[in-house]
């Protein structure tokens, strides 16, 4: 790694960083010299069970922080402490997201606080109060949107519509924030099944619908925040699918 090519000295905060992939997005940055604020707001050891494996590859490179995002006036105090941390931030990854079905006949408030929330108010505040500390590193935001941001899932109205405002936000500011701030977004297709499980008949027909016929993993959602933060210099405003061509058509 040399060191045109590498993130030394560089400080990253990755919202919902202690599992899957916002592990490994963690895990990545750190593997090219980031320093790496682990936020979580449940997942208490995995997280630390994270940072202590960073930290032992390079002392003091990372750090844990807890926070409930669907709180916005602590969002702020999520960014001071990565900055009381580090003396710096140059990279926002907003990746933490609730994701979960809500028919039409069955969609509550609570449901549309939780899912616009921690899918488009979060990285909006978030980024807020990023602001001054990315204006003076020249920083990157990068948003994990969704491909189903454009082509809906099925008795998922609500999700698809905040990350839908989150892909428009990172284009919005994108445009606001230059020529300081480079802002972008990964749109995810499928890559890890949800935690409760899938039968096999939703296994095969998601598998028929991706020209690639594979499952990404979360090291391929990784590796494109690493593009978008370290090497795409004059690219800002764009949402790159990673999906194995799933959002081709199906």
């Amino acid at each position: 790694m040399t060191e045109a090519s590498s993130l030394a000295g560089k400080w990253a905060l990755v919202t919902g960083a202690g599992r899957r992939v916002g592990a490994a997005i963690a895990r990545t940055l750190h593997e090219q010299g980031a320093g790496v604020a682990i936020h979580y707001r449940g997942s208490a050891s995995d997280a630390a069970e994270l940072a202590a494996a960073l930290n032992g590859a390079r002392p003091g490179s990372a750090l844990t922080i807890q926070a409930d995002l669907h709180d916005t006036a602590s969002l702020g105090g999520v960014v001071e402490a990565v900055v009381r941390h580090a003396g710096r931030l140059d990279i926002l990854v907003n990746n933490a997201s609730s994701f979960y079905p809500t028919p039409l006949a069955d969609i509550n408030e609570e449901q549309w606080s939780d899912l616009l929330g921690t899918n488009l108010k979060a990285p909006l505040f978030l980024a807020q109060a990023a602001l001054p500390h990315l204006k003076t590193t020249k920083g990157v935001i990068v948003n994990i949107v969704d491909i189903h941001a454009v082509r809906p899932l099925k008795d998922h109205t609500m999700y698809g519509a905040a990350k839908a405002g989150l892909a428009f936000l990172t284009r919005a500011l994108a445009r606001d924030l230059a020529p300081d701030i480079r802002v972008n977004g990964v749109a995810p297709g499928a890559i890890l099944w949800p935690e409760g499980g899938v039968s096999d008949h939703m296994r095969d027909v998601v598998l028929k619908q991706i020209p690639l016929k594979r499952v990404g993993e979360p090291a391929d959602v990784a590796a494109c925040v690493l593009y978008l933060v370290r090497d795409a210099h004059y690219v800002t405003g764009q949402i790159i699918a990673v999906d194995g061509g799933r959002s081709v058509g199906w």
